[in-house]
């Protein structure tokens, strides 16, 4: 028996050995590697170190212990001194030399093979000191910002830029301030809040859709209706207090003859617009165009933008056609714009309903070709669909209706966003994409140079420019400003001011003068990485709010992995790719993209608390990388010509561009945690008061779900109430949750049954109870679970209090 446990001990050591000694090499050439490229010592210095103690471990010398002790206790220091005290970066750094530590330890060893001696003592000092590391960090939040926001110096909020009762427009009202006056809903007792009612909608993904069909919509609630629609363009009525459908209307999207829609780019409808003439008769009694709408059989009417490039009116009492817009009740958006490939262009945005206009931008592909739509934004008449103006990027000063048989400008600059307007000012505010191709702008025009990637104010009666400002100069990272812009009345210096809010992908958020265009708060033009590929060029210096949430550049001791193996891993690519910080340019060697081009913030915007003087904001932080790709490489490569791997093949330009996330090769991001945040931005100073790490890995884990609180990106908008809650249901794991808004602790969630990648929205209802109401159907791309669920939540009958007429 003690030959057979000798026999027994000996194949143990041998197979740790054997392991150690893998982990040995991989470490030592991985870190020979990192070294040739600038990078740290120390994985080729801690192999080493392993390397020599799986030598005298298999020897019988008690040197293994000390040696590996040494290493566990120095790797711990170096640890600490490149990350602090964050457990999210630490653990990974060490629990695998932890964990074998331990297996050196085990009393197997230490009696039968290594007698017990003065080398387990200290080994087992070490695996204490690195213990007491590890747990003094779970008591630390390094990248935290906590703090609360208590403005006393209160002003009275706008109702036409707050929403009331109801939700009459995607961002609750065309302000966009996705704010509700209602406050039945409040901390004390947001912990009774429970789901009344939900529906399945019965649009759920088939075999030939696209991989970006998406369930982005935030619901309108007027007219005694909810009104909500699919990723496939239905149109639902409901009742708002059950969730009962009252019609439905398919819009029978074209393929195009295809019979599929698998190489569209996006498939989504993330909002529908609402328009009743008896508002517009109250505005203006004696508009001759609102009292034949008012005598129409169509004077409530919801215009909804369709996958095939259609606007379509309905009855908003019945869901049928309205017939007097347009031809059919339709307008063809299609028209003036030239050839596109199916999917290729169309209005993924709601269209904005003003001053008995209906204006519409529309999406157009990325990265597909230099010959793609233009970009035009066009008014049609409310009532009848005839093309009032419009303003295309690429010939900005004729807003006059182009002929029957023109064409507007070809690949011009595209609004794919949401649209807000000012009717007291005038103005219809659009945030402008960039010129297709994203990653290449040698033969960009003057007029893409002055108004893409920016803020345009329009005239709303002519089309006209009244005022723009850039917030990327000749963009080459995919920075579409990419949100709703937010009209708000500031309290400032100089008195109440009228503002505009954007959020943008690169992570400023600007805050100008909604009249004149100047900036409310300082922005700064910083000086950025030079030197873009061979004919094209870069601007010397880029927009840079002095309110931001854009992180700090990105440096080694960033990188991170599960384990130090994929660690090191990311290590060599962020040495191999090219990276100077923000807006280093597209290269050939490939570059580092960060914040990447999903942005830090996109289509979901921000939250604005006008009375409480709070931005509610839900900043992500994922890096991309982005190759450039001659033409003639990626011909005599089919893999790369059959448009796989993220390749964008951009035809007609010298390179296609290779654009990935920065993943290790487990498939974690490289950079270390918090990948999204929830952030609270005080507009009395203009500083971020608090900021946390948002969401969990619970639904992103291999095997069994593991609810790490990481804080994880989220596609989708927040909503605030004047109940001093915010709601926000966006991030990569099936919650929807809610927040103080003062201080950014979250008060409540639920677990949903797909992904919520939508904006939640919230009204009041025939029974006085305050609805929150959130479409859970998924997002494609983002990778969340798809379903066909819109879900309502409130208070329970017995324990809440009516409020109506009582709105802040």
């Amino acid at each position: 028996m003690k030959v057979f446990f000798m026999i027994k001990n000996k194949m143990l050591l041998y197979f740790i050995s054997l392991v150690l000694l893998l982990i040995s090499v991989v470490l030592i050439i991985g870190g020979g590697w990192l070294i040739s490229l600038g990078g740290s010592f120390y994985y080729l210095l801690c192999g080493a170190a392993i390397m020599a103690s799986t030598v005298l471990l298999v020897k019988h010398n008690a040197w293994a212990l000390i040696l590996y002790a040494g290493m566990l206790g120095l790797s711990t220091i170096w640890s600490v001194w490149e990350v602090g005290l964050n457990w999210w970066q630490l653990v990974p750094r060490l629990w695998v030399w932890f964990v074998i530590g331990l297996v050196l330890l085990s009393p197997w060893l230490r009696q039968t093979i290594i007698k017990p001696c003065v080398a387990s003592w200290l080994l087992l000092v070490s695996i204490i000191f690195t213990a007491i590391v590890g747990i003094a960090s779970l008591f630390t939040s390094p990248n935290e910002i906590n703090g609360k926001i208590e403005n006393t110096d209160l002003i009275s909020v706008n109702p036409s830029q707050a929403a009331g009762e109801e939700w009459i427009a995607y961002g609750g009202t065309n302000a966009g301030l996705h704010y509700s006056r209602l406050h039945q809903i409040v901390p004390e007792n947001i912990h009774k809040l429970k789901e009344v009612w939900h529906i399945q909608t019965g649009d759920l993904p088939t075999a030939d859709d696209p991989v970006e069909l998406t369930n982005e919509n935030t619901p309108l609630k007027v007219n005694d209706k909810l009104y909500t629609c699919t990723a496939h363009g239905w149109v639902l009525a409901l009742e708002p207090e059950t969730g009962k459908t009252l019609w439905k209307y398919d819009p029978a999207i074209s393929n195009g003859g295809t019979g599929t829609f698998k190489g569209w780019a996006h498939m989504t409808c993330r909002g529908l617009s609402y328009y009743d003439s008896d508002r517009y008769l109250k505005q203006s009694p004696n508009n001759a165009i609102a009292r034949k709408v008012k005598s129409s059989p169509c004077p409530r009417r919801i215009y909804l933008p369709t996958a095939d490039a259609r606007l379509i009116a309905l009855n908003a009492d019945n869901g049928e056609r309205c017939n007097s817009f347009g031809k059919d009740g339709q307008v063809d958006l299609t028209q003036g714009i030239g050839p596109f490939t199916p999917g290729g262009y169309y209005s993924t945005s709601p269209a904005l309903v003003t001053k008995q206009l209906v204006i519409v931008g529309g999406h157009v592909t990325d990265d597909e070709s230099t010959n793609e739509p233009s970009g035009v934004v066009r008014a049609f008449d409310i009532h009848d669909g005839h093309l009032v103006w419009n303003w295309d990027s690429g010939n900005p000063e004729h807003t006059s209706p182009i002929a029957k048989g023109q064409h507007y400008t070809r690949n011009s600059p595209n609004v794919w966003s949401i649209t807000s307007v000012d009717e007291a000012l005038g103005l219809v505010y659009l945030p402008l994409g960039n010129q297709t191709p994203d990653q290449y702008g040698a033969d960009r025009t003057a007029a893409t140079e002055k108004y893409a990637a920016g803020l345009v104010a329009l005239d709303i009666a002519t089309g006209k420019v009244a005022w723009n400002y850039q917030f990327t100069h000749h963009d080459l990272w995919d920075m579409d400003v990419p949100a709703q812009p937010i009209l708000v009345d500031l309290k400032t210096q100089n008195g109440i001011e009228p503002a505009v809010i954007q959020p943008t992908k690169q992570g400023s958020i600007y805050i100008l003068n909604r009249k004149t265009g100047e900036p409310i708060v300082p922005i700064d033009e910083v000086k950025v990485p030079q030197g873009a590929v061979k004919g094209d060029w870069t601007s010397p210096t880029q927009a840079r709010s002095r309110l931001n949430l854009t992180p700090p550049p990105l440096q080694e001791r960033d990188m991170w992995g599960a384990t130090p193996f994929d660690q090191l891993s990311c290590r060599i690519r962020f040495k191999s790719l090219r990276y100077e910080g923000q807006y280093t340019p597209p290269s050939l060697q490939g570059s580092l993209i960060y914040p990447g081009n999903v942005g830090v913030m996109n289509w979901g915007g921000v939250a604005v608390d006008p009375v409480r003087k709070i931005i509610f904001a839900s900043p992500n932080y994922m890096a991309f990388t982005s190759q450039l790709v001659p033409q003639s490489e990626v011909q005599k490569d089919e893999t790369q010509a059959s448009e796989g791997a993220g390749l964008q093949p951009n035809r007609g330009a010298p390179y296609a561009v290779i654009i990935k996330p920065f993943l290790s090769i487990m498939g974690f991001p490289c950079q270390a945690p918090s990948w999204g945040n929830v952030a609270g931005i005080n507009l009395a100073d203009n500083r971020i008061t608090w900021m946390h790490p948002n969401g969990t890995s619970r639904d992103n884990t291999p095997i069994i779900p593991l609810p790490f609180p990481v804080g994880v990106p989220a596609m989708g908008g927040p909503m605030t109430t004047a109940g001093g809650i915010a709601f926000l249901s966006g991030t990569l794991d099936q919650y929807l949750r809610a927040y103080d808004i003062t201080n950014g602790r979250e008060l409540w969630s639920v677990r949903l049954p797909a992904g919520g990648q939508a904006t939640p929205m919230t009204f009041l209802g025939k029974d006085g109870r305050q609805y929150v109401v959130l479409v859970v159907g998924g997002h494609g791309s983002f990778g969340t679970k798809m379903g066909d669920y819109i879900i309502a939540y409130a208070l329970p009958k017995s324990k809440y209090e009516v409020f109506r007429g009582k709105i802040h």
